[in-house]
């Protein structure tokens, strides 16, 4: 297989993609999100020497101090660059508080080296970008209109986060489903008991502050101080698998299955019924977990009901207090075949339960979008956050809402409200 050129106007996404597959064949995990990281870096860093994007490179795919011998050894094979790693830029900062080792500060000890091999190249003799990958000198002349080089060329992941699941094919997909798999889910927390403690504390705590000082004769030698503590809230999702939501509940099937197992959230299918899924997306071999939710949906891919389905959740779970206080997220588009004036009023009742509403609907990124469609519009005035939910990164920034989730729409205060 011949290798792809690593000239200034080498494909950026397939240097990252075969720097990405070098490390991990020598044992250095590359997760997708550091390959992102290291396509923005270099587009926004615009390196011109080998030297500028190894550090590039560095501080955007290692975080282990024990990867660094094999990075720099696979950078080196694959750029051309001298055996040595090059200088740690806190030396020429004068930088007092670099107190590494001086192996630890050049990256890492330098392998040996041939008897017949050249020296590295010094600093000044750093080859640039466009010296690597060339060859020989073929004498042509420079073209004077040159390509924008790497750092212009988009990333197909780039790319891919953006790209809408209803456009995306079955291997689309399966890569969304594990860039998905991926993204962490973090609840937000609400104050939970004052519980003392003999550090720092906001407040003293006279009442266990007076009983340990009868241990010694009524003076109080040691305050006991007291803190709030914080817990997560409780983190609610149902997500609609009616027929019009099928392009995009493959995907949200798999956001549900990381929450429910990473922020221990309580996961609901409904299309004409409500139907928890939580335990069969958590038990058993992670694979399956999907089937087996899915399996518990026989009317999935058909109509929408979402007053119902949000009612028969009211009067059970949620009235039992899963509801209460929680950050509860609706997945749908909104299209409700039975009356939109059962849904208006549900949705009146889970926002005076929940802390915060978030809809998710993947319709709103369309041009010229309007929530003019019966259940949207009995719904919105009940949500705090509506969001769009048509692509990967839409699905992080609905992880982002559920971590921010302040209890009340911008602007507009909130009374009566359960914490």
């Amino acid at each position: 297989m011949a290798e792809p050129d690593l000239s200034l106007g080498a494909d950026l996404a397939t240097v990252g993609a075969l720097l990405a597959d070098r490390l991990a064949r020598h044992g250095v995990p590359v997760p997708v999100h550091r390959a992102v990281w290291w396509t923005r870096v270099v587009m926004a860093g615009g390196p011109t020497t080998v030297d500028e994007l190894y550090w590039l490179s560095r501080v955007s795919l290692i975080d282990r101090h024990e990867h660094l011998p094999t990075f720099d050894a696979v950078f080196a094979g694959l750029f051309g660059a001298g055996t040595a790693a090059p200088p740690d830029p806190a030396a020429f900062r004068g930088d007092q508080n670099n107190e590494l080792p001086p192996a630890a500060a050049a990256g890492s000890p330098s392998p040996p080296q041939a008897p017949d091999a050249p020296p590295p190249p010094t600093r000044d003799e750093q080859p640039t970008v466009q010296q690597v990958g060339d060859d020989e000198d073929t004498g042509a002349e420079p073209e004077e209109d040159q390509s924008p080089g790497v750092a212009a060329v988009a990333s197909s992941i780039e790319l891919l986060l953006a790209k809408d699941f209803a456009d995306c094919d079955a291997d689309e997909i399966a890569e969304l489903n594990r860039i998905v798999a991926r993204m962490r889910i973090v609840a937000p927390t609400r104050p939970a008991r004052w519980k003392p403690t003999l550090g720092p504390g906001r407040s003293v705590d006279l009442r266990r502050t007076l009983r340990r000082a009868s241990r010694t004769g009524g003076d109080p030698v040691r305050w006991v101080r007291r803190r709030r503590s914080a817990v997560p809230r409780r983190v609610v999702l149902l997500a609609d698998v009616s027929g019009s939501m099928q392009s995009y509940a493959r995907v949200y099937l798999r956001v549900l299955q990381g929450a429910a197992l990473g922020a221990r959230a309580h996961a609901y299918l409904f299309a004409t019924r409500l139907h928890p899924v939580t335990r069969a997306l958590v038990r058993g071999p992670r694979e399956g977990g999907i089937t087996r939710a899915m399996a518990q949906s026989p009317d999935a891919s058909g109509g929408t009901r979402i007053g119902a389905a949000i009612k028969e959740f009211l009067d059970t779970d949620g009235r039992r207090g899963l509801a209460r206080g929680a950050v509860v997220v609706v997945v749908s588009d909104g299209w409700e075949r039975a009356d939109p004036a059962l849904l208006g009023e549900q949705m009146a009742r889970l926002h005076r339960l929940a802390h915060s509403v978030i809809w998710v609907n993947p319709r709103k990124a369309a041009p010229g979008f309007a929530p003019l469609a019966g259940g949207m519009a009995a719904a919105l005035p009940h949500v705090d956050r509506f969001i769009e939910g048509h692509s990967a990164r839409s699905v992080q920034g609905l992880l982002d809402a559920i971590a921010d989730s302040t209890g009340g729409p911008v602007g507009a205060a909130r009374p009566g409200r359960p914490g």
